[in-house]
């Protein structure tokens, strides 16, 4: 059995707040970010739902601030341990583990195009699904798009890419999103 891929995303934030973000939003109120369908105008705050299945029933749509796929997906939990064992239950595997210090680590797993990142212990109950990182064609263009309502480009953690936050609340959105450049073999072709 293969690991099942990241197809769908409920979240919060009006599809005119999203478009303003530079993304396309379909007229049934869809975001398609790579191969995840992402349905707008869900509950009043982040991210309400996931929805993990067989990948490859999405068409990717161009957005204006070059995003190109869901890079990953941030998920916040109280307890490391049981997520990872429920994640296991959903056919996710650990595919590494980093230590961020005082208790807490980064736990990373691939479903699909898309790696869902476990962080924990964060004090809360149970598991929220906190924030995005799109894939963007050109970091430097999406900047200039943006203006001040992205954060300065920096460093990324992961080797030969940059990432830059969104001032998510500018835009009337609840979800965090950090835009990341390509990673580096994906950049060139």
């Amino acid at each position: 059995m293969s690991a099942p891929a990241l197809i769908g995303l409920d979240l919060a934030g009006a599809a005119d707040a999203w478009r303003d973000a530079g993304f396309v939003v379909d007229a049934d109120g869809a975001l398609r970010l790579g191969h995840v369908r992402m349905q707008t105008g869900v509950g009043e705050q982040g991210i309400a739902a996931w929805e993990l299945g067989d990948a490859g029933g999405v068409e990717p749509a161009e957005h204006p601030n070059g995003a190109t796929l869901l890079d990953h997906l941030v998920v916040f939990t109280d307890d490391p341990e049981r997520t990872i064992l429920t994640y296991a239950q959903l056919g996710l595997e650990v595919r590494r583990v980093r230590d961020l210090g005082n208790g807490k680590t980064q736990t990373f797993f691939r479903a699909g195009e898309v790696i869902i990142e476990l962080v924990g212990p964060i004090d809360g109950d149970g598991e929220r699904l906190w924030g995005l990182s799109p894939t963007v064609a050109d970091l430097d263009a999406c900047a200039r798009l943006l203006g001040d309502r992205l954060g300065a480009i920096k460093d990324a953690t992961q080797p030969g890419r940059r990432i830059a936050t969104l001032r998510h609340e500018a835009f009337g959105l609840t979800v965090p999103i950090a835009f990341m450049s390509p990673e580096p073999d994906r950049a060139n072709g």
